[in-house]
């Protein structure tokens, strides 16, 4: 008999299966005891009669059970398996008389400091309620792929090992390259524009890298970005619209396939028609008129005006979403394109979520000549940048794309308090383990 999932079980009333699993919890009451067995689909409740001592088994034992399926709406999930045979412990575990985290006991592992979850990160990801953050964070992830395919993007995989930074204000972390200097790439900035010049359409999902000393609830110094680049477009807005379709269609996918995760965490999923865009001026005098706040950062807007300005289009117009637009050229990479109306403004963009930043996009500059006055005139030397440059001088299209933190958007949707909590392992200032 082949081994059945847990999620199976309603489909197979009346019938013997085994099963296979952790043991996530132990009762024993009157003349019966209950095993609930875990598996990476679910929980079920395991029938023993007195005869069949539980008193060797501990939480978190992988164990093997034989038994029938049988319908009993007193049971969690209406359904539980009469075992016919003893447990079979297929993995033993190794610790004192308690575990170091209540993975098992959900009320007291949500007063658990986050700092304890992330130091026995093995175990803390067991917990059915964590495990739902990386399934819904998984789908996103498929769903973004799914899309851009049906679009006609091609996936790319570009290096992570690079001789020199995409954008000037970030720190980079510096590897030894045998008798070099490299960094961890920042992004896949670069790679990307050069492959419209290949496929048109690209896509990549990956890991990027920024050595900011930030210390807060919305950075990691490792992150995976999600990432396209569009050739042949008009605007910026040819970007925007596409991500607002990709949006729909990853926030549909999350509705259709983890409405039980979802429930777990109390999230809800935006549903609009499209979002709405503020230019940047526009978003700062609003600020000062509507709240009497100026942003700290010159050109650009601190976390509480994002705040503010999500609080302001949620409560006049029903979005949790808006996109700020028109950033200074002097605040964006010198690969943004001017705004040919007032070429101190560029044609770039980000994308609020809830009050925080989730995407950075924009038209790029696709003319070489125009490409390599840029450069220089933000003080860098395009003799540095020639394997970048070599693609335009052979004709690129106008294009434009964006960047997607995946930790950020899982953060939002869920409504979560820290990004480290949507980080298998999180990366920051001071945590390299586990």
């Amino acid at each position: 008999m082949e081994r059945t999932w847990v999620s199976q079980l309603p489909s197979l009333i009346g019938e013997d299966v085994i099963l296979e699993g952790w043991v996530h919890k132990i009762r024993e009451l009157g003349g019966i005891n209950f095993v609930i067995l875990r598996d990476r689909t679910g929980m079920v409740q395991a029938v023993f009669k007195k005869t069949e001592t539980v008193s060797s088994l501990k939480n978190e034992m992988v164990i093997r059970i034989r038994g029938r399926v049988v319908s009993e709406e007193r049971a969690p999930g209406g359904i539980e398996v009469h075992a016919d045979e003893p447990i079979t412990i297929v993995g033993n575990v190794y610790y004192g008389p308690y575990l170091p985290l209540e993975i098992n006991n959900q009320r007291a592992f949500d007063k658990t400091d986050l700092n304890s979850i992330l130091e026995y990160r093995p175990l803390s990801l067991r917990n059915p309620k964590i495990q739902a953050i990386f399934k819904i964070q998984s789908e996103l992830i498929w769903s973004f792929r799914e899309f851009l395919r049906n679009q006609s993007f091609i996936e790319i995989f570009t290096p992570k090992i690079v001789a020199s930074g995409t954008e000037g204000g970030a720190e980079l972390f510096k590897v030894d390259y045998f008798e070099k200097v490299a960094y961890l790439a920042q992004s896949p900035q670069f790679y990307k524009q050069i492959m419209v010049g290949v496929f048109e359409r690209v896509f990549e999902i990956g890991h990027v890298y920024r050595a900011e000393k930030h210390d807060t609830s919305r950075h990691l110094n490792e992150y995976v970005s999600l990432d396209y680049e569009m050739g042949f477009i008009e605007s910026e807005q040819d970007v925007i619209n596409l991500e607002i379709e990709l949006l729909k269609h990853m926030f549909s996918h999350i509705e259709e396939v983890c409405s039980r995760e979802l429930e777990i965490w109390e999230a809800h999923v935006p549903v609009f028609d499209t979002i709405p865009q503020i230019r940047l001026e526009d978003a700062q005098r609003l600020l000062t008129e509507k709240y009497g706040k100026t942003s700290n950062i010159k050109g650009d807007l601190d976390p509480e005006s994002e705040q503010l300005i999500c609080q302001y289009f949620k409560e006049h117009m029903g979005t949790e979403l808006v996109y700020i637009t028109h950033y200074p050229v002097s605040k964006r990479p010198m690969y943004t394109m001017p705004d040919p109306d007032n070429p101190e403004l560029s044609r770039s963009f980000d994308l609020l979520y809830r009050g925080l930043e989730i995407t950075t996009g924009s038209q790029r500059i696709h003319d070489y000549a125009m490409l390599v006055d840029n450069i220089r005139s933000v003080g860098l030397e395009p003799k540095d940048f020639e394997f970048y440059l070599q693609v335009f001088r052979y004709g690129m299209p106008p294009h434009g794309g964006l960047a997607i933190g995946i930790e950020r958007l899982t953060k939002q949707l869920l409504d979560l308090p820290n990004i480290r909590m949507t980080a298998l392992f999180p990366r920051d200032r001071t945590r390299i383990t586990p």
